[in-house]
């Protein structure tokens, strides 16, 4: 499976959604959205957010992930946020913390980055069911735009079972198998889901527990994801 290709087009497709709002052309792409139109009231309205795609990528308020994080860079860039928040709590802690180079996921070889990937959009599915309001007819249209964005049938089966599956934290903290991995899924989490709704907070504390973030470190990494969303 292709996943690090399939999230980098899940990315872009969430820059592109995110580019149409800011730049008041979101009208002109009804056609093109006609059918997720008819799931949602503008960007907010439903629990899709601009399209299909972009319900792993925003919150239900129409935020994408990290404002200019998959504008400039995608992947590679959550990478860089992870990487800064593993190294700045690996500095405040000296003689604690295993000082090694940090693995990101923007830092590592194909077949690494592949498994990181692989956990990344783990954690965005289940981020992205996290306020429990996804209907069958949202998972059909989610799965028939996935279909037009990789033909590898393996993967498409892999994501159906992934939306399908109960949402369960302790599940897709089991994706992470290095403290790096951890902190890419957490931050990406962080980045699409609402806090203010209870059912999303709830489910992200559980989440950070399960991949058992020391506390620093998921200091860091809220730090870094409130700075990412300010821009």
């Amino acid at each position: 499976m292709n996943t690090k290709a399939l999230l980098e087009q899940l990315l872009k497709a969430g820059s592109d959604v995110m580019q149409q709002k800011t730049s008041g052309t979101m009208g002109s792409k009804t056609a093109d959205l006609s059918s997720v139109s008819k799931l949602m009231s503008g960007f907010g309205g439903g629990a899709l957010s601009g399209g299909a795609l972009a319900l792993l990528l925003g919150s239900k308020q129409g935020r994408s992930l990290g404002g200019k994080v998959i504008t400039y860079g995608g992947l590679a860039a959550l990478g860089v946020l992870a990487y800064k928040a593993y190294g700045n709590w690996q500095q405040q802690n000296k003689g604690t913390v295993d000082q090694h180079e940090p693995q990101t996921v923007d830092r590592l070889p194909a077949a690494e980055a592949e498994q990181h990937s692989n956990a990344i959009l783990k954690a965005l599915i289940g981020a992205a069911k996290a306020d429990g309001h996804i209907d069958q007819q949202e998972r059909e249209l989610i799965d028939s735009e996935i279909a037009k964005l990789t033909s590898d049938l393996s993967l498409q089966r892999w994501f159906d079972q992934e939306m399908a599956k109960p949402l369960d934290p302790a599940d897709i903290a089991l994706a992470a198998t290095t403290e790096e991995m951890a902190a890419e899924m957490y931050l990406a989490s962080l980045l699409v889901i609402n806090e203010q709704n209870y059912m999303e907070g709830a489910y992200l504390q559980e989440l950070a527990r399960q991949l058992k973030l020391p506390v620093e470190l998921k200091a860091e990494l809220d730090f870094q994801a409130k700075q990412a969303l300010s821009q």
